[in-house]
């Protein structure tokens, strides 16, 4: 839900692991890191002078990171003012807190600071995240350290006020978009880690090796040129007894064509399969040439991602350590239930 008020509200992280808890709730102030930038009071107070200060500090990010932490110091600094309210979500009790800023940046000498870019608070309320929807939950763990909470402002608002919001968790939109959004980027990496890494016959090693944890034994060919075919895949020891898999491997991510499908189905013979697989996609010709074609088999990047993921844990180190990847359970909707 869009916000309607003016009342401006932002969202601060103290820490990866909640680190700065302690600091947040004890001693009543909101505090960034970026020890590196010193007293930021002595900067001009225009967006670019932090950037430039953030680059001299930290010479060698990406390029992205400047604007991005830039504008995030600059903010605490000089757009938050007195009585706008901020919203922690504390890692420690679990419980969301809400303030209102209660005086101007200031600089913490202490030289063992971990947060010294601070902001005095008085702490308003708290709650527990239950009472929130996933869509607000959501908005105040953006990946910034100090941010402008928008879209569910009026939420934390009317909580602030008194008036009951806990929504139902079989009915919140929210959660589907954050599943979808974890899984897309998971497949995401997985493509572009193997785009990245994992060219020409080093992608058909990795299919081999995925076609071994689907239970196949596999015979690759010498890197070079292979005569259309990169593995042949078989399940008995010796490679005698059907059926017998022939895989063309492309590590293109752009289409692959009806000629390379051809090509690998002419050395299939009657009583073997055929498999291409790509991290791309199949042209519309490629396509209709394998639809009435029962032994063989079009794999894109988006079915090949499926197949990782399902036979993950049975890779070795040496891919799981290219695809480093972490089992984690996000909550499907309840599409069909009751009210």
């Amino acid at each position: 839900m869009a916000s309607k008020t003016e009342k401006i509200l932002w969202g601060i992280h103290g820490g990866r692991t909640g680190d700065a808890d302690n600091l947040f709730l004890k001693h009543n102030v909101i505090a960034l890191g970026w020890v590196e930038m010193g007293d930021m009071s002595k900067l001009p107070a225009d967006r670019e002078a932090f950037k430039t200060k953030l680059l001299d500090v930290h010479p060698n990010r990406k390029p992205g990171y400047y604007p991005n932490a830039g504008g995030q110091v600059f903010r605490f600094v000089h757009e938050a003012k007195n009585g706008d309210l901020v919203i922690y979500p504390s890692k420690r009790d679990r419980r969301v807190h809400i303030g209102e800023i209660a005086g101007p940046y200031q600089y913490d000498t202490n030289p063992e600071s971990d947060y010294p870019q601070h902001r005095a608070v008085k702490w308003l309320k708290s709650f527990p995240r239950t009472q929130f929807s996933q869509g607000a939950l959501y908005e105040i763990g953006a990946a910034m350290s100090f941010f402008q909470v928008k879209t569910y402002a009026d939420e934390f608002l009317a909580a602030l006020s008194g008036q009951k919001t806990t929504s139902s968790a079989k009915k919140d939109e929210t959660i589907s978009y954050v599943a979808e959004d974890i899984e897309q980027n998971t497949r995401d990496f997985i493509l572009k880690m193997l785009a990245q890494e994992l060219k020409g016959h080093a992608l058909a090693e990795f299919i081999a090796h995925l076609l071994g944890a689907m239970g196949y034994r596999t015979r690759l060919s010498p890197e070079g040129p292979d005569g259309g075919v990169d593995i042949i895949a078989h399940k008995d020891e010796l490679g005698f007894e059907p059926p017998i898999i022939k895989v063309q491997v492309k590590s293109t991510e752009g289409s692959v064509g009806d000629p390379i499908v051809s090509q690998l189905y002419g050395k299939v013979e009657r009583s073997e399969y055929g498999m291409v697989a790509t991290l791309g996609t199949f042209t519309n010709q490629a396509v209709t040439f394998a639809r009435n074609k029962s032994n063989l088999r079009l794999i894109d990047g988006e079915e090949l991602v499926g197949l990782i993921l399902q036979h993950y844990e049975q890779f070795d180190s040496k891919y799981k350590g290219l695809l480093p990847l972490k089992r984690v359970y996000v909550p499907e909707p309840l599409e069909d239930a009751e009210e």
